[in-house]
C-alpha cells in the first residue's frame, strides 16, 4: 500500500520534470526563429533538465519524509506491524486455550 502511494505521488511529480531532450526541442523554435544560438539553447536546456532533477529529487524527499511521518504517527500500519500483531493474537489464542 505505502510503495502504491510512493509510486503514485512519485509518478506524478515525475510528470512536471522537463527532461533535456523535451527542453531541447522547444528552445529549437527559437533557434529556427534566430532569436537565440544553438549553443545557448543547449546550454539553457542543460540548465531546465539539470533544475527539472533537483526539483524531482527534493519533491521525493519531501513524499519520503512525509510518508514516514504518517507510518511514525500511527496513521498507516505496516505490513510487519500487522504480522507482529498477528503472532500476538495468536500465541495468546494458544494461552487461552491451555487455560481453559
Amino acid at each position: 500500500m505505502i510503495d502504491l502511494i510512493k509510486k503514485g505521488m512519485l509518478a506524478t511529480v515525475g510528470a512536471a520534470v522537463v527532461t533535456k531532450e523535451q527542453a531541447e526541442g522547444l528552445l529549437n523554435e527559437f533557434v529556427d526563429k534566430g532569436k537565440i544560438t544553438a549553443g545557448e539553447a543547449q546550454e539553457m536546456a542543460s540548465k531546465i533538465a539539470d533544475s527539472g532533477k533537483k526539483e524531482f529529487e527534493k519533491a521525493k524527499k519531501e513524499v519520503n519524509s512525509r510518508i514516514d511521518e504518517m507510518l511514525q504517527g500511527g496513521v498507516l500500519v505496516t505490513r510487519a506491524e500487522i504480522e507482529a500483531l498477528e503472532k500476538r493474537v495468536a500465541a495468546l489464542e494458544k494461552a487461552a486455550k491451555k487455560a481453559d
